[in-house]
């Protein structure tokens, strides 16, 4: 299977029948996973799991408290949330879609709270809230999530929906020794890329992964696309190339 090294952006064929591709892009498909379910998870779950594994390897626990996941209801933050309750998380979702709020429950967000608490201009310093976050978001909302971690936490840092910037304070790192974890999925390497795959293979839980995906036509993708720029789609999209 291929996921990241410029697939559809630098490199054309991401949704062709067929595609030529560099060897070492490809990672043998784990057992116990079908196709389908490793094109469900995508780059998004496997962003999602290398950001669980950066928090582990910070020695953080779910003992240690509260864990944030940010974006949610889209890919990786769906995934993140299944993941990390399993093992054992008490997980708090942010989200600005408050329909969603059963969905995110179902994959086991714990608490629920609306995207605006973190998304406007921050504070040096905030109330200490969580020992860990995984933000898909950037901006605003992740400068806002650093300044309420715990003494000593850890905040992965894998997205931009919201923006680029990053208008935050030195105040989380030089008093409260928060770490900043930066997740890049697309050229990671392929031991760490084979870490997350075998990981995903053993602790995702496929009811939630079916919960969390839904199937569409090739001929639907730019529609498609559209709704989740607009904020429309939740979960994951496995695309069909050939009708079955």
């Amino acid at each position: 299977m291929l996921n990241g090294w410029g697939t559809g952006e630098t490199h054309l064929g991401s949704y062709a029948e067929k595609s030529r591709v560099k060897g070492d892009w490809l990672v043998p498909l784990p057992a116990g996973l079908t196709p389908a379910e490793a094109m469900a998870i995508g780059t998004a779950g496997y962003t999602a799991m290398l950001s669980v594994l950066a928090l582990e390897k910070h020695g953080l626990q779910p003992s240690d408290g509260p864990v944030i996941v940010t974006g949610a209801a889209g890919g990786v933050g769906s995934v993140a949330i299944a993941l990390l309750a399993k093992a054992g998380w008490h997980v708090i979702a942010s989200t600005g879609r408050a329909e969603e709020a059963d969905y995110l429950r179902s994959l086991g967000a714990a608490e629920i709270i609306d995207r605006n608490e973190l998304s406007g201009p921050m504070r040096p310093l905030g109330k200490e809230r969580w020992i860990a976050g995984i933000d898909a978001v950037g901006s605003h909302t992740l400068a806002n999530v650093l300044s309420m971690t715990r003494y000593g936490g850890a905040v992965t840092a894998c997205g931009l929906a919201q923006g680029m910037d990053l208008p935050a304070s030195v105040a989380p790192f030089i008093l409260r020794g928060v770490s900043l974890l930066g997740i890049d999925s697309v050229m990671c390497p392929k031991p760490r890329r084979l870490e997350a795959w075998a990981r995903l293979a053993t602790d995702l839980d496929r009811e939630k992964l079916g919960e969390i995906t839904a199937t569409i036509h090739l001929e639907d993708v730019i529609t498609v696309g559209q709704d989740i720029i607009a904020g429309k789609v939740r979960g994951r999209l496995v695309v069909e190339i050939q009708k079955s």
